[in-house]
């Protein structure tokens, strides 16, 4: 198998979703994003929405997400506006949308209709081939600069990715038959063995087709090794033809989020917005009611000098500033908070016996804390520990004992968050107590930034259940210095299974966790495995017999100390 040139692209950022105004004007946001995840129509009560398309149409960006009852429009790709309509069939699941002279196209899963619309935020569209030939998954319908158009396809666990032409002057039906281009290689590829930590035999799912030409070439982008792994990523192939032969990337998989508060970084739609800058509209999991259970996230993409295409994902659920310019440089989305709230003291006015205060401080969307009731007046207080300069708190409502179905009747969250310094006086952040939007993963950012130890959120109102919280995140910054420097570090290869790597390293001061950043070449170390306290981790996501180089970041409450490349 040959294997793309990794370039010299270094960089560093940072992510996360919703967004508010920065002193420069511009905006941040923090995964997983703020839109209203519908509760299933199927038991047990859960949200969710993955399988992610996002198209820029007439001035407006449009979202379609699998079992969502519909879509979401926006100006800014912060402020979603949800529509729904009789005219598509939302719940068959991945959705190809996409932009053809003009006109909007919608082709589901599994499906032998394409729609078609040319005003998608009334929520009207029309059949335009009600005997599409082929029901094929996870397709994605791609227009070239030269007019022609292709289909992509696949969603198997032992069979090929495939690609056709379509023809633009006959309902897009194929003209000639489906190429197979790749299928997943789990024994050369660590990062496609299936389970939260590569760890199983089983056969991946490969799936979730896309395509983007930049510059000439064709990247043939997928998924592996399923929605529910904490491992679920992105990788691509190359060429320059669209029906390829394409070639393995040697960055695989580039896009990636296997570790923090919440994963997966998959099944994505790669897009550009206003002003030319990439974006990565992702699947992550949850996974815990049911292996369905997903949210979605956004991280900005780059190509390096070499054509490398770089999703990046480090600190990808911290705050991310979303630029209204096109940038010179991905380090430009960072604005610099760091997380203060990480496993400090917290009461609660009542909690349940497994649910206790620690699991809303614990950096893990898997578990969360619940009071005894959903009553008015429940309430979870957070001690930072030391009087901090907050800037941003992302509150991730779970649901527990829910017992809802779908969008319609569902009452919004009604809170309240203040702050004190001395835990007796306390101050009004943020008025949710008449909220009437459906919103789980709230995140406010402040102009003004304030000065607090003890951050405070009341329940005024549940949709149903209790009241619980998965993530209670206050962003900011400390006090102190930064975290000493990762000096020394062993990177141990496994010669049995050169897949797999263990890392030891002692622990720095002042640090909260590590990033390990890993690559091809010793300058550009695009992959990242976060940790939080731990100083030994083994990942499993390596290509089989190819050379990498580490580096280990220290970071905490203080900001991000670089460590060198080893």
């Amino acid at each position: 198998m040959k294997y793309i040139p990794t370039g010299t692209f270094a960089l560093l950022f940072f992510l996360n979703l919703l967004w508010s105004p920065t002193a420069e004007g511009q905006q941040t946001f923090c995964n997983p994003l703020n839109i209203s995840y519908r509760f299933q129509l199927t038991k047990p009560s859960r949200r969710t929405a993955a399988d992610p398309v996002i198209v820029l149409f007439k001035d407006n960006y449009y979202l379609f997400a699998t079992a969502s009852g519909g879509y979401w429009h926006s100006k800014d790709l912060l402020h979603w506006t949800f529509v729904t309509t009789k005219d598509l069939p939302f719940e068959k699941d991945a959705p190809a949308v996409t932009v053809i002279n003009g006109v909007l196209y919608y082709l589901p899963m599994a499906s032998h209709t394409i729609y078609k619309s040319d005003d998608p935020i009334s929520g009207k569209w029309d059949v335009y081939n009600d005997s599409f030939p082929l029901a094929v998954g996870d397709p994605d319908i791609f227009q070239d600069t030269d007019g022609k158009v292709y289909l992509y396809m696949g969603c198997t666990n032992n069979a090929f990715l495939s690609a056709v032409e379509l023809d633009v002057n006959n309902k897009l039906n194929p003209i000639g038959t489906p190429v197979d281009c790749f299928k997943g290689e789990p024994l050369i590829y660590g990062w496609e063995r299936p389970g939260d930590y590569n760890r199983s035999t089983e056969s991946p799912w490969t799936e979730a087709p896309w395509m983007t030409k930049h510059d000439g070439k064709y990247y043939y982008q997928f998924s592996a090794p399923g929605t529910q792994y904490k491992s679920y990523a992105d990788g691509y192939y190359v060429s320059d033809k669209p029906l390829g032969p394409f070639i393995y990337a040697a960055n695989n998989p580039f896009s990636a989020k296997p570790e923090g508060f919440i994963n997966g970084a998959g099944h994505s739609a790669t897009f550009q917005d206003k002003y030319g800058n990439y974006w990565h509209i992702s699947t992550m999991t949850i996974s815990v009611k049911d292996i369905f259970e997903r949210r979605l996230g956004l991280f900005p993409v780059t190509f390096d000098k070499e054509g490398q295409m770089i999703a990046h994902t480090e600190f990808g659920d911290y705050p991310m500033v979303m630029p209204d310019h096109k940038i010179k440089e991905v380090s430009e989305l960072f604005p610099g908070w760091m997380l203060l709230s990480y496993k400090k003291a917290a009461t609660a006015s009542s909690s349940l016996a497994d649910h206790p205060v620690s699991m809303a401080f614990d950096e893990e969307i898997r578990d969360y804390w619940s009071a005894k009731t959903g009553n008015k007046g429940e309430w979870l207080c957070v001690d930072l520990g030391e009087q901090a300069t907050v800037k941003a708190v992302q509150i991730n409502f779970a649901e527990n004992n829910t017992h809802l179905f779908g969008r319609d009747g569902i009452k919004a969250q009604q809170y309240l968050l203040e702050y004190s310094t001395n835990k007796k006086n306390w101050k009004t952040l943020i008025d949710k107590t008449n909220n009437e939007e459906d919103l789980t993963h709230q995140y406010h950012a402040f102009k003004i930034p304030v000065k607090a130890r003890y951050l405070k959120v009341t329940n005024y109102r549940v949709p149903d259940g209790t009241f619980a919280i998965s993530g209670f995140r206050v962003f900011g910054t400390g006090n102190s210095k930064k975290p000493a420097k990762v000096i020394r570090f062993e990177a141990m290869r496994d010669v049995a299974d050169t897949r797999n790597v263990t890392l030891r390293w002692k622990k720095s001061a002042g640090a909260t966790g590590y990033n390990i950043r890993f690559g091809v070449l010793k300058d550009n170390l695009n992959r990242v495995y976060q940790v939080y306290g731990d100083t030994t981790v083994t990942i499993r996501s390596l290509n089989k017999d190819q050379k990498y180089w580490y580096a280990i970041d220290s970071f905490g409450e203080n900001g991000v100390t670089r460590g060198d490349a080893q």
